[in-house]
């Protein structure tokens, strides 16, 4: 069984800082791009950070400067740190991974359950 399980939500004042976690495991033999995406209620799912498995990164507009993605490939795991938290940061945050299980099966996306972040005084 594979699985992705993020750590590291919660609650926050603005201006605050969290890290979130995300550590795939199972029988893996690659994982390629790594991602972290939000929901905000009433919002569709959007790609926040991704970081591919050289470690090349890309953000959206509003979190860049504020969040940055890494990851450590001996571990399995990706983080977001997220630092200069706002309100509109609050929403549930999902990891996923492209991985693959056997060599001859093909990459598919996997998802974390998600991490709720609020952003509140």
């Amino acid at each position: 069984q594979v699985q992705l399980v993020e750590s590291g939500g919660g609650l926050v004042q603005p201006g605050g800082s969290l890290r979130l976690s995300c550590a795939a495991s199972g029988r893996f033999i690659n994982i390629y791009t790594m991602d972290w995406y939000r929901q905000a209620p009433g919002n569709e799912r959007e790609l926040v950070a991704s970081i591919t498995k050289d470690g090349i990164t890309a953000y959206e507009d509003s979190v860049k400067g504020r969040f940055t993605i890494s990851r450590d490939n001996a571990k399995n795991t990706v983080y977001l740190q997220m630092n200069s938290l706002k309100p509109e940061d609050t929403a549930d945050y999902y990891c996923s991974a492209d991985g693959q299980i056997y060599t001859w099966t093909p990459v598919r996306v996997y998802w974390g359950q998600g991490t709720q972040v609020t952003v509140s005084s």
